[in-house]
């Protein structure tokens, strides 16, 4: 897979995708992650990548003619292989639709992933409606740029790659996959000052051991994130534990 970057600020992005999984997936050739200055794309001398809103609305908006030619450069650079469908190409954006863990599996099958760093008060609109890009969110709340969602959206697909993991069930058991939040995790010692490992994951019987996973992870998704369960697939075994929980907390 490869996942092109363009942003006003390329030195942000020194150290992140050389360390931990998302490095040695790097390293492993499982991916490649090219990051491109914005303003090697602009052609004023003074690099110019933003101007006034039209309206007069106060900040600065990125301009289109520098990321129309990043995009179109980006794009240049992957050989036949890889076809309009195979690749996505996003707009970060505080009003942005939501990106889920179910939007980074779809990424994960793509050949290629061209993201957009959004800054300032904002891109210009026909930015997003002229490169067909798809805006996305990392949450409601806004920061400085696009830059750290994009590292946040990069490593969350990158993970999820054939071969990055050292177990691909730790993908699967993660929180959000399937809908649920990831249920408590313990290592040793089996004992930390007055708090011991549930003694089912002790046991070695793996039906129990299952059981508890998925009843802890149901608990903390009622607990935490109730309107998650609204989308999960659940099993009558599910609905009879979470009635259960639902009694005990109205007493």
């Amino acid at each position: 897979m490869r996942i092109d970057i363009l942003t006003a600020f390329p030195g942000v992005f020194a150290g992140p995708f050389g360390e931990s999984i998302a490095g040695r997936a790097c390293r492993r050739d499982l991916v490649d992650v090219f990051i491109h200055d914005l303003r090697a794309f602009t052609s004023d001398r003074h690099k110019t990548i933003d101007d006034y809103a039209y309206g007069g609305s106060p900040g600065m908006v990125l301009k289109p003619e520098p990321i129309f030619r990043g995009v179109s450069h980006i794009r240049r650079q992957v050989d036949g292989a890889s076809t309009a469908d195979r690749t996505r190409t996003v707009l970060l954006s505080a009003r942005g639709r939501p990106f889920l863990q179910e939007t980074a599996k779809a990424f994960a099958e793509m050949d290629q992933l061209v993201l957009i760093c959004g800054h300032y008060k904002g891109v210009d609109e026909r930015v997003a409606t002229g490169l067909g890009a798809d805006e996305y969110s990392v949450g409601d709340f806004v920061v400085t740029g696009g830059e750290i969602p994009a590292m946040m959206i990069a490593d969350a697909v990158i993970r999820l790659l054939p071969g990055t993991l050292g177990e691909k069930a730790s993908a699967v058991t993660d929180s959000h996959y399937d809908g649920l939040l990831g249920n408590a995790v313990y290592t040793r010692p089996e004992r930390f000052h007055d708090w011991g490992v549930p003694p089912v994951l002790l046991s070695g019987h793996h039906e129990r051991i299952e059981k508890w996973e998925r009843q802890d992870a149901l608990k903390k998704t009622f607990q935490q994130r109730p309107e998650l369960l609204k989308t999960v697939e659940l099993t009558g075994e599910d609905r009879t534990y979470l009635e259960t929980l639902q009694r005990n907390e109205n007493g």
